[in-house]
């Protein structure tokens, strides 16, 4: 089961929630069931995604990363949908339980992840751009539950959708033999690596243009921290990006794009 909803990925988003409640808005709102019924009405409706994205990729991910496959092998094909309809229908009651808005978001998170899983991410752009929009809703949500005037969240939400689509460009980067098996359009089969690190290039440009001016226009960022824990492993990521030719380094990137997105949610704490 932590293999098949991505445990790891699943507490990145609500450490992300927690950390905003406390360095954002208030550190009473992190005792209250209130946030935690939010927190775990997201991670519910990420774990149904993973486990529907394993549905629909079962032959794909055989050859990508077999010694990972769930779906197919332990798992029926039947068990799994069924429970992620649970986990969907779960994630929904329990974001109502917060409030109508919340529920709406679920739903329509919930919608999203099943057509990424079943259409949109076998062509270009715009599976990357789904999953990027739901990590941004992922930090957002938390004023729907707890509506503030701090811009700092909006900040936060546009750091981990600059950095979720650079990881997505360098997963689909990575998963290049089995995408281009079972006819998939992903940007490296349809323009090559070396375009791809370019598009990826571009957007870490767009991180770290939106960084200065928030910080230079709008509120002043803590450079002693964003210098070395930010800006120097994007340094690093991007070096390492040119030279990066093969499934491993590729999955190292990826990891490492982790890395950076947990080291900018962290910075919360020196604001």
């Amino acid at each position: 089961m932590l293999r098949l909803t991505r445990a790891w990925n699943i507490l990145i988003i609500v450490i992300a929630q927690y950390a905003a409640a406390w360095f954002l808005l208030d550190p009473s709102v992190v005792a209250t069931t209130k946030l935690f019924l939010l927190s775990l009405s997201t991670g519910l409706i990420a774990a149904a995604g993973y486990i529907i994205n394993d549905y629909f990729d079962i032959k794909i991910d055989l050859i990508n990363r077999p010694d990972r496959v769930v779906v197919g092998t332990t798992m029926s094909r039947r068990s799994a949908i069924f429970l992620h309809v649970v986990l969907s229908l779960a994630g929904v009651l329990a974001g109502w339980a917060v409030n109508w808005k919340v529920a709406g978001l679920n739903i329509a998170s919930a919608l999203l992840l099943w057509l990424y899983s079943a259409r949109l991410k076998r062509g270009p752009f715009f599976g990357n751009l789904s999953i990027a929009l739901l990590t941004f809703a992922s930090v957002v949500v938390i004023y729907l539950a707890f509506p503030s005037k701090d811009p700092l969240i909006w900040f936060y939400a546009g750091f981990a959708f600059a950095m979720t689509m650079v990881r997505e460009a360098v997963k689909d980067m990575e998963d290049v033999k089995g995408d281009k098996t079972f006819g998939c359009e992903t940007l490296p089969i349809i323009w090559g690596l070396y375009k791809t690190k370019m598009y990826t290039a571009g957007w870490i440009a767009i991180l770290l243009t939106f960084i200065f001016v928030v910080h230079r226009f709008f509120y002043p960022l803590p450079v002693l921290y964003f210098l070395p824990l930010v800006f120097l492993p994007l340094g690093i990521f991007s070096f390492r990006l040119v030279r990066a030719d093969t499934v491993k380094e590729f999955n190292e990137l990826s990891l490492l794009s982790k890395i950076i997105l947990m080291l900018g949610i962290v910075s919360m704490a020196a604001i």
